[in-house]
């Protein structure tokens, strides 16, 4: 399974010299099969580049997941290319976080006066069907899902390939539970002895404090979940838009150090934009 990271960042892009290591890109991540099977997931800024490659390389079929429909999720889509391309192919299955429909959350991002092109007028196909809670199938990838405890409700996703699996949880706030949220010993059962595990880490101690409720998790909380899972990897995800990259280097000192306390082998890394990861 081959992981790449198109945006990493939270809330809103963000752009200059102090954000240049980890990114400004908001949420796409590309996960592929050993079988070259191709799943986006969100469609933030980040989803601009990645439309731009597979135009590149003529890959026209693949499916598309979203993890809940906030601005900073869904915001890159009129930009994604392949979506003006009568060749494309995508699969876009259904969610259970809002009242809309799948087609409509990204329709919306195209709605006029917002954007000068309608939906209903580009080029690509599109199927739409609806999420199984039990998971489903994608080549030789089980993906499963599961609900996370943020504003509007969202999923997180789990992707299984040949005894390896990565567990996808951004935009989850761990010490307070959002109504259709899980507990936190739900996440640990989900994430529990995953290859990797990126988790939202969007506050420090400080900073939650004072944002209670509002649907993010601190990195000690995040790594206290990844700890008790025993994840062989951990992704510090969902940067703060104000974090500068000195800050973020910061905190994952702070957390290999509290991994290296705890007397695990773990690694941890702060997800960069445009970084690839193979389990």
């Amino acid at each position: 399974m081959k992981i790449k990271f198109w945006g990493a960042r939270g809330s809103i892009p963000v752009s200059g010299r102090q954000y240049l290591k980890y990114g400004g890109s908001t949420t796409c991540v590309e996960v592929r099969s050993k079988k070259d099977d191709l799943v986006i997931v969100d469609a933030g800024t980040g989803i601009r580049a990645l439309g731009k490659e597979l135009i590149k390389n003529h890959h026209n079929d693949f499916t598309m997941l979203f993890t809940h429909s906030h601005w900073d999720h869904v915001i890159g889509f009129p930009f994604f290319a392949p979506i003006y391309n009568s060749r494309t192919r995508i699969r876009m299955l259904g969610c259970s976080f809002s009242s809309d429909p799948v087609r409509e959350i990204v329709a919306k991002t195209m709605q006029p006066p917002g954007f000068p092109v309608k939906f209903s007028e580009i080029a690509a196909r599109f199927e739409f069907s609806s999420v199984c809670a039990t998971g489903w199938e994608i080549g030789p990838m089980t993906i499963v899902p599961i609900e996370l405890s943020h504003p509007n409700c969202g999923l997180g996703f789990k992707f299984q390939e040949k005894g390896r699996t990565f567990v996808f949880l951004t935009d989850n706030e761990l010490d307070f539970r959002h109504p259709g949220g899980r507990t936190f010993d739900e996440y640990l059962a989900f994430s529990r002895g995953a290859d990797l595990l990126v988790h939202d880490a969007d506050y420090t101690v400080e900073e939650y404090s004072r944002r209670l409720a509002w649907g993010h998790s601190t990195w000690e909380q995040a790594l206290d979940l990844a700890l008790k899972a025993g994840v062989r990897g951990f992704g510090l995800f969902h940067h703060n838009q104000d974090r500068s990259d000195a800050e973020v280097d910061k905190l994952l000192a702070l957390c290999r150090r509290k991994i290296k306390a705890a007397g695990s082998r773990m690694t941890c890394f702060a997800v960069k934009e445009g970084q690839r990861v193979e389990i």
